[in-house]
């Protein structure tokens, strides 16, 4: 059998690039459709054979170490055939009979994440986005082919996408069907590719989305867009988009489910003869009483100023625990009242509660059971 190097007319040294160059040179010279001489299908069936030998890094490695019976070369070879044959083509070519590819495929999806204030969940918020994906070529607009130009129907498959060959094997003579090695199982060529896309129909741009992000959203959830994400190639469908939400950590404030957790440091005076005062929440200043006798540990539940949930009408409440301050410097004339007010009461005799918590402990318990 001829040297697959010989038949193609190229060196050992040839490049991928140019061994496809000297197949699609003499397949379009050698096709029988073509070339009505005697030899001429023969001459085709050797340059196919030696093409996809060579054309595939892994056989072309194992025929140049010494030869190619493995791959149907002589003798019993055409094994991957004969499955081809049983068991359907190889993938993206098309059967016996079946249609050639399609340059249009559904684009990739796309992920992008989005940091939000706590404040932004409160009630949702918009948000205009900044995405870098593919998106359709202006230029041929999705054509993969020069502005005054087409796809044109490959000469060799003649539109089919397959081509069929007659090899030896253990059964006998076999027709396979393989992909067209000259326009890769599409039917066409593009003879003038778009030089704004490279022939692929479409570019990578930036492009800005509006997002009506819900309220109620948490870290870690995302939302999807369908449709949003990257153009397919040759202008083929969309991919979807997803935001992925994260929540900043807010110096103030933390959440609880549908609930805003917050504490209020009061000092003892208050705490023991009661006031009112103003706190702001996240949307806004809110009214608080403190009613007399308040302890470290109390909790205050102001409805509804928690956040809105994601299914659903009703907002959260807003639970503020209470921290008593104890004031750690007294001038003379502040301890003698204190002395005073310590000598006019009965106090209890310091000693250590049924329960010995801290104060973050004893309010996380109280938050629970709000």
């Amino acid at each position: 059998m001829a040297d697959h190097y010989e038949v193609l007319g190229v060196s050992r040294e040839a490049s991928p690039e140019e061994i496809k160059k000297a197949y699609r040179r003499l397949a379009r010279q050698l096709h029988p459709d073509v070339n009505p001489s005697a030899d001429a299908e023969e001459k085709f069936k050797e340059v196919t054979h030696a093409y996809d030998v060579l054309s595939d890094p892994e056989q072309r490695r194992r025929y140049d170490m010494g030869g190619d019976d493995a791959f149907g070369g002589g003798g019993f070879g055409g094994f991957g055939d004969i499955f081809e044959t049983f068991f359907g083509a190889a993938a993206g070519g098309g059967g016996r009979g079946g249609r050639p590819r399609s340059r249009r495929e559904r684009g990739q999806d796309a992920l992008v994440r989005v940091t939000l204030e706590l404040g932004d969940v409160i009630f949702g918020v918009h948000r205009d986005i900044e995405v870098d994906t593919a998106v359709l070529c202006e230029t041929c607009q999705g054509s993969c082919c020069a502005p005054g130009t087409s796809p044109q129907t490959c000469d060799i498959c003649h539109g089919t996408g397959h081509v069929q060959r007659q090899v030896r094997s253990l059964l006998g003579n076999v027709l396979t069907t393989q992909p067209c090695n000259v326009c890769q199982g599409y039917g066409t060529t593009i003879p003038s590719p778009c030089a704004t896309c490279a022939g692929q129909g479409r570019v990578r741009s930036r492009r800005t989305v509006g997002l009506d992000i819900p309220a109620g959203v948490e870290t870690g959830l995302r939302l999807q867009l369908p449709g949003s994400g990257e153009v397919g190639p040759a202008g083929g469908p969309n991919g979807d988009l997803y935001i992925e939400v994260t929540v900043a950590p807010n110096a103030a404030f933390s959440r609880d489910g549908d609930d805003l957790l917050a504490t209020l440091e009061v000092s003892m005076t208050d705490a023991i003869l009661g006031t009112e005062t103003r706190i702001e929440s996240l949307d806004g200043p809110v009214d608080l009483e403190i009613r007399p006798g308040l302890q470290s540990g109390d909790v205050l539940t102001i409805k509804e100023r928690g956040i809105t949930p994601l299914r659903g009408s009703r907002r959260g409440d807003l639970r503020v625990g209470v921290q008593v301050v104890t004031p750690t410097r007294l001038d003379a004339k502040q301890r003698a009242l204190i002395e005073d007010f310590a000598a006019r009461t009965k106090a209890p005799t310091p000693k250590l509660a049924e329960f010995q918590q801290g104060l973050f402990s004893k309010l996380r318990d109280r938050f629970r059971s709000h």
